[in-house]
């Protein structure tokens, strides 16, 4: 069961010590019997932690921990609350309040996002229209949510806030302001946009704002069991106008909807809202453009914290689709005059709606990275926290060596160097498998990048030779994974000039050459 974008297995796991135990334990409590597996899984953007739990009589089920026991609470209250009332969530096996943890119905491993990929891939060009057949029953599924889930949940203990009010508008508009345009460094006039931020708050608390507000209704926060949407992470719902929610999902950056089918799918939506409340469609429709704009205001927030300040730039790649649906929303109206907004918007889309998006590219890409640790860790360039950091300075260092000091860990003599050492075998034989058992799990669950990087005193020696002497192994062992090679330090090396075509390697020792020894017989790493 997937959460946010799916799940990835991280090399750092933030929960408490032994917490695996006690979400078996849990699991026996519930079920009679102890787990026969339990795998720890993490998500996205989240500090929550879910491990998979199988082999019992019980089937798949997820065993969560949540740090936050208000987000713990809203999250279960809301659940029983939507179950109760027969709408698609996960069921509840169990929580233990106290500490925090539960067991809930394993959902699967598609969301609604992937499976859009996916099907891109299948049908290029065009948006899939059986996935158009999944997103009109997801929009017709939202009202029972917002209408019959808002009559019987508890508000008391919706988290952080029980309404989407004056202060959350206030708490996402600064958001876009301090994490988007003050990093993305797009010029404003700070009050005049305060003017308009307080203009278009008056005019969204004008909505009628009495129904349940899922708060993130997107792809990646809705499960498909066959082509049925099963639907997780509305702890952070509140009150709150209808038009947020049907906003969130066809304004979804990546997902990339395409005009036409958008309007199809809010007439669907206005349609079988209309079945449960009284809707004036026009002023509703003029109202969402407003939602429309405050989503993705909130959005890029998001990106610009997740992107500039945490350093992970696949956050950055939703911001070209993001800047082209302002500028399919400048194009509309906007609903009310705002002027600094619009200029802003309108710097955002100059600078951002004509950069190419990032293609998903089907398969495991292993990104390997060499870098130098007076210059700190490389950044975590593909967003998934996947892989392995290994130092290289235990190892005999050709920097010591003046006749090393104008070549790089991609020449032969520092190759040789390296290759002659029984420390630098020793090294790579606990390297390999590692590195192959991850390789061979990512792919078979169907995970994309998978990211190693080597550390050494300078980033020009020992890092760089194991970088290009892993890129080689798995390009001949792993045909079918794509691999990128990254040198932080190359703009440092002496002479620095443009990295050697990847498909043609400078190092000439073999993958498995053996230690090489000069003319006198003596070993390069002993001289």
């Amino acid at each position: 069961m997937s959460r946010s974008s799916g799940y990835v297995v991280p090399l750092v796991f933030r929960y408490p010590a032994g917490m695996q135990d006690l979400i078996a334990a849990l699991y026996t409590e519930t079920f009679g019997e102890p787990p026969a597996g339990i795998a720890p899984l993490t998500p996205d953007g989240s500090q929550r932690a879910y491990f998979r739990l199988t082999g019992g009589r019980h089937g798949s089920v997820i065993g969560a921990f949540g740090p936050d026991p208000d987000e713990n609470r809203a999250f279960l209250s809301f659940t029983r609350s939507f179950r109760g009332i027969g709408l698609p969530v996960p069921e509840i096996f169990a929580a233990d309040g106290a500490r925090g943890l539960w067991l809930e119905e394993d959902l699967g491993d598609t969301t609604l996002f992937e499976a859009l990929s996916a099907a891109r891939l299948a049908e290029p060009g065009s948006f899939p229209r059986s996935i158009v057949e999944v997103y009109e029953r997801v929009v017709e599924i939202l009202p029972r949510f917002q209408v019959e889930g808002g009559r019987v949940i508890d508000f008391g203990v919706a988290y952080p806030r029980p309404a989407f009010d004056l202060q959350s508008m206030t708490w996402d508009l600064n958001y876009f302001k301090y994490h988007f345009l003050k990093l993305a460094h797009i010029p404003f006039s700070e009050q005049r946009l305060e003017n308009d931020f307080q203009r278009l708050t008056d005019f969204l608390l004008a909505a009628e704002t009495q129904h349940f507000l899922y708060r993130d209704f997107q792809s990646r926060n809705i499960m498909l069991r066959g082509s049925e949407p099963w639907f997780i992470d509305y702890q952070g719902g509140r009150r709150g106008a209808p038009q947020y929610d049907i906003a969130s999902l066809l304004y979804d950056a990546k997902a990339d909807i395409p005009d036409s089918v958008r309007e199809h799918l809010l007439r669907r939506y206005t349609d079988t809202l209309s079945e449960f409340i009284d809707v004036d469609v026009p002023r509703f429709v003029e109202t969402y453009r407003g939602y429309v704009l405050i989503r993705i205001m909130q959005a890029m927030g998001a990106y610009g914290y997740r992107g500039f300040f945490e350093r992970k730039p696949r956050f950055l790649e939703s911001v070209p689709y993001a800047a082209r649906n302002l500028a399919t929303l400048l194009k509309i109206g906007l609903p009310i005059e705002l002027p600094e907004v619009e200029s802003v918007v309108e710097r955002i889309i100059a600078m951002w709606a004509d950069r190419p998006a990032t293609a998903p590219v089907p398969g495991l890409t292993v990104h390997l990275a060499s870098f130098s640790y007076r210059q700190g860790l490389p950044p975590d360039e593909a967003g998934h926290g996947g892989g392995f950091v290994f130092d290289c300075r235990s190892l005999p260092n050709p920097g010591r060596h003046e006749e090393f000091a104008s070549v790089t860990g991609r020449d032969a003599p520092v190759a040789e160097f390296l290759d002659a050492a029984p420390e630098v075998e020793a090294f790579w034989s606990h390297v390999i498998p590692l590195v192959d058992a991850h390789i061979r799990d990512f792919q078979e669950r169907n995970f994309s990048d998978l990211s190693v990087a080597f550390g050494c005193t300078g980033g020009q020696h020992r890092s760089v030779y194991f970088v290009e002497r892993l890129a080689r192994y798995i390009r001949q062992r792993h045909p079918g994974v794509a691999v990128d090679v990254q040198h932080g330090e190359q703009d440092r090396w002496p002479g620095a000039g443009p990295a050697p075509a990847a498909s043609e390697p400078p190092m000439t020792p073999g993958l498995l050459a053996r230690p090489a020894r000069l003319s006198d017989g003596s070993k390069p790493w002993m001289r």
